[in-house]
């Protein structure tokens, strides 16, 4: 198994929960939606950070700089998402949420290319032992 191309499916995965989320117009769908791609993507970036970077930067130190800026992107998104969680929380207008998604899609997928253009080649001789799902989330 290459880790390369369990993340290029892990992200595609998120991108097209997010695409449904925000194709939905039904008001319940969207609060059951939205929490479902919140913990999604909480979930795998938590398994990104507890399991593949340590392994990453024990194989490839020279990329301990390019981990600590994505590790902070999560952070960055992890803060976005609560926004979101919260809007949802309070059932927020349709506009107010639409809002927040847009903003999760543009920093999400800013980031995912980024992670993809910088440990692809990487991901293609990592060596961890460990199943996708512990790595990169519950997906």
């Amino acid at each position: 198994m290459a880790w390369s191309t369990e993340l290029r499916t892990v992200h595609e995965r998120l991108r097209n929960a997010l695409r449904v989320t925000r194709e939905t117009s039904n008001v319940d769908d969207l609060l059951l939606f939205c929490h479902g791609f919140c913990a999604a993507l909480t979930g795998h970036h938590e398994g990104e950070d507890r399991e593949l970077f340590p392994a990453i930067a024990e194989q490839h130190p020279e990329l301990r700089d390019t981990l600590r800026a994505l590790q902070q992107d999560h952070s960055m998104i992890g803060h976005l998402l609560g926004g979101l969680q919260a809007a949802v929380d309070r059932s927020a207008p349709p506009a107010e949420l639409t809002n927040h998604l847009e903003g999760v899609a543009a920093i999400m997928e800013s980031h995912f290319r980024y992670e993809e253009r910088m440990l692809l080649t990487v991901l293609e001789t990592l060596r961890l032992d460990a199943h996708p799902s512990q790595v990169l989330g519950p997906l």
